[in-house]
């Protein structure tokens, strides 16, 4: 049997989902016995068959995609219950099974899966759907890049009726029908917490869970973004959520303030520019790459509205720096 033959062979056998009592199937992958399967390629010893020897990595395979969602959705594991959770899991990685190199992608369909099979969440499905997406959310703004940014000397000859702007790939906008930040942090917050008992960190989180699944929806609106290898979690109010989604969808600025204003005034309609203070906002041109100083001038009323890390999620970032956010310019430089 030549090597890729024998890998795909394998790969068969490792990747079938497991028994109920998380065993090797007897059956082999496209019909057949497991046992004369595994007996075509793998020798047996004096101690394990070809087919126990062939169960250590199905399990162990399985175990570890297992282990993973935990780790990525520990929000969503509590809302749901260990047990459920775990079948949920055998469920969603039967119908999305892992075709990356790495399992930092193995959840990236967790939210639409859910939105999907409604019965593993119940009448709890909004909230497990908010706990995903965020968690979600969280990964994603850890691990993506990070575009060079647009200089303050670019923005200050920059037209505001032709700017176009785009969020950095590492921020998020989301909106949610419960507070599941503060019910994330608060979880995590146990976690980090050194009790005596396991059981009673499980409680103080059931008890969260419930008392978050107990309240009236209220639409909450969020920014996840990344400073320094660490994750925020920031709030902002439905219009400043209103003009960064019609940024990242690649409305012009101009178009955006205008609009804006005319629903109240919440921003101005020029593109002013306030020169004090020091700012991190981080803007990037989608053709021109330029970094962004500390010490740089934001749009007065728009950026300078978002300004504040928010909640940190990892590890605490410089107190000078602020939220994250981005622009693309590529007429900008001069």
């Amino acid at each position: 049997m030549k090597l890729l033959a024998l890998q795909r062979t394998m790969a068969r056998a490792v990747m079938q989902p497991l028994t109920r009592s998380e065993q090797m199937q007897e059956k082999a992958p496209g019909g057949g016995k497991m046992r004369a399967y595994a007996s075509r390629f793998i020798k047996p010893n004096d101690r394990l068959t070809s087919f126990e020897r062939l169960e250590i990595y199905n399990r162990q395979y399985w175990f570890r995609l297992f282990s993973a969602l935990a780790e990525d959705f520990p929000g969503l594991r509590s809302v749901l219950g260990e047990k459920q959770f775990d079948a949920m899991c055998k469920a969603y990685i039967v119908d999305c099974p892992s075709t990356s190199f790495t399992l930092r992608n193995l959840g990236s369909k967790m939210e639409s899966w859910l939105r999907a099979h409604p019965k593993w969440a119940g009448k709890k499905q909004t909230l497990a759907l908010d706990i995903a997406r965020l968690e979600w959310a969280d990964i994603e703004s850890f691990d993506n890049e990070s575009k060079p940014a647009l200089r303050t000397e670019d923005l200050a000859t920059a037209d505001a009726a032709t700017l176009s702007l785009e969020l950095q790939p590492y921020v998020r906008l989301l909106d949610f029908a419960y507070p599941v930040d503060d019910l994330l942090l608060a979880m995590r917050k146990e976690d980090d917490t050194d009790f005596a008992s396991n059981a009673f960190a499980e409680k103080r989180k059931k008890k969260h869970i419930r008392a978050t699944a107990k309240l009236n929806p209220q639409p909450i609106f969020l920014v996840v973004h990344r400073i320094d290898n660490s994750v925020y979690f920031r709030r902002i109010q439905p219009e400043e959520f209103a003009v960064l989604k019609a940024l990242s969808k690649g409305k012009k600025l101009g178009d955006v303030l205008d609009a804006t204003q005319a629903l109240g005034d919440v921003v101005p309609g020029e593109l002013d520019m306030d020169p004090t203070g020091p700012r991190a906002h981080l803007v990037v041109g989608a053709e021109e790459a330029l970094q962004l100083a500390d010490d740089v001038v934001e749009p007065a009323g728009l950026l300078a509205a978002l300004g504040g890390e928010g909640v940190a999620v990892h590890r605490i970032a410089h107190p000078d720096h602020r939220m994250a956010l981005v622009a693309d310019g590529p007429q900008q430089r001069g």
